[in-house]
C-alpha cells in the first residue's frame, strides 16, 4: 500500500500540516524540520497525490496549448515540435503536465478554449500562433484568463508573449545579402494573416528600399500555408517574371520547395535561404541556409512566463525576444563576405 502524508508525518514526529508545508517549501518551517520530513518522504517513498494537491492548492498544475491548424502534420513542420519541446522541458522542471488540442479553424481554437475555460482543468494556456485581429487571444484578453502567445500579438497591453524580432531578422538577412552582391531578391512567404508573416515582408520591403532597391512586386509572392507544395508553385510564378539572384522564404518547407523547383529546371546560380532551420534543411540538394529562431528556447520562455505568473512569482516583464541567427550552407552562392 502507497505511504500516505500521514504516514510521513507519524515518522518524521510531526502534524500533517507541517509536511504538507515542506512539501510547498513554506519559509515558515526550520531547515532542521524540513531535513526530517524529507528523509522520511524519501524513506518511505511517498508521492504526493496531484488531484488532493490541485485543490488545497486552488491549481490543477497543466497548462492547456493549443496547436493550430497549420502544425496538424507535426512531423511535416517541425518548427512546432521543436516549440513543443521547449514549452515540455520547461514544463517538467516546474512539475507542470501539458495538455494539447487542436484547431482545424481559428474559430475551433476557440471553441476548444471555451471548453477548457469552463471545466476549470487548466491554469493557462499556451498559444502557438499570432494572427491579425486574433480571436483567441481576444477573448482570452477579455476573460482576463492566463495565457502567453508565441509571436507578438497586435497589442500587447496585458498580453505575455515571446518571439523573435522578425522584422529585423528579415532586414538584417537582406541587407547583407545585397552588400554581398545579391542582385535581385525574391521574396516567397504564406499566411499573411499571422503577424510574423507581415513582420518578415517589411523587413524585406525595408532593406530594399534602404539601399535604393526597387520594390518588385512581381517577385513578391504570399501563399496560403507553409508547405513544399507551394513553394514550388511560388517558384514557378517568380521564373516566369525573371531568375532573381536569390530567394529568401520566410519558412524552410517553402523553401524546401524553391529548390526542387530550380532542380527541375538544372538552374543553379540561384541563392536560397529558408527561416526556422528544422533538421531536414541541411539535408536538401543544396544543403539549405537558414535563419535559425531558436524554436525551442521560444517554447521554453513562453512556458516560463505563464509558470511565472500562475504561480504569483512575480513577473519583471511581460515579453521575452528571442535572437536569430544565420546558417550558412551551401544553397547560398553569393562568395564575398558573410552574413
Amino acid at each position: 500500500m502507497a505511504a500516505t502524508i500521514r504516514d510521513v508525518a507519524r515518522l518524521a514526529k510531526v502534524s500533517p500540516s507541517t509536511v504538507s508545508r515542506v512539501l510547498n517549501d513554506s519559509d515558515k518551517i526550520s531547515d532542521k524540520t524540513k531535513d526530517r520530513v524529507r528523509k522520511a518522504i524519501k524513506k518511505l517513498d511517498y508521492h504526493t497525490n496531484a488531484i488532493a494537491r490541485s485543490l488545497a492548492n486552488n491549481s490543477t498544475k497543466i497548462l492547456g496549448l493549443i496547436v493550430p491548424n497549420e502544425a496538424k502534420c507535426l512531423f511535416k513542420n517541425p518548427f512546432f515540435v521543436k516549440t513543443m519541446r521547449g514549452i515540455s522541458l520547461c514544463a517538467h522542471e516546474s512539475e507542470y503536465y501539458i495538455m494539447y488540442d487542436f484547431g482545424s479553424s481559428e474559430e475551433e481554437e476557440v471553441s476548444v478554449i471555451k471548453k477548457y475555460v469552463q471545466s476549470k482543468m487548466l491554469d493557462g494556456i499556451i498559444l502557438l500562433t499570432a494572427r491579425e485581429n486574433d480571436k483567441c487571444i481576444n477573448f482570452l484578453k477579455d476573460l482576463k484568463y492566463p495565457f502567453v502567445v508565441v509571436g507578438r500579438p497586435e497589442d500587447s497591453t496585458g498580453v505575455m508573449w515571446v518571439d523573435n524580432d522578425n522584422f529585423k531578422a528579415m532586414y538584417t538577412l537582406v541587407d547583407n545579402l545585397i552588400r554581398r552582391g545579391a542582385d535581385s531578391i525574391a521574396f516567397i512567404g504564406a499566411a499573411k494573416e499571422m503577424n510574423m508573416s507581415r513582420d518578415r515582408l517589411d523587413g524585406y520591403k525595408r532593406a530594399l528600399a534602404v539601399h535604393g532597391r526597387e520594390i518588385d512586386e512581381n517577385i513578391i509572392i504570399e501563399q496560403k500555408s507553409f508547405n513544399e507544395e507551394d513553394g514550388y508553385e511560388a517558384m514557378k510564378k517568380i521564373l516566369e517574371v525573371k531568375t532573381p539572384s536569390v530567394v529568401v522564404t520566410t519558412d524552410d518547407l517553402l523553401a524546401f520547395g524553391v529548390l526542387k523547383c530550380l532542380n527541375d529546371i538544372e538552374e543553379k546560380g540561384v541563392s536560397v535561404i529558408g527561416f526556422n532551420n528544422i533538421p531536414l534543411a541541411e539535408y536538401q540538394n543544396p544543403p539549405l541556409a537558414s535563419v535559425d529562431i531558436n524554436a525551442e528556447k521560444l517554447g521554453y520562455y513562453a512556458a516560463k512566463l505563464l509558470i511565472d505568473s500562475v504561480s504569483n512569482k512575480g513577473i519583471q516583464q511581460n515579453h521575452f525576444i528571442i535572437d536569430t541567427f544565420l546558417k550558412e550552407r551551401k544553397s547560398i552562392k553569393l562568395q564575398n563576405g558573410a552574413v
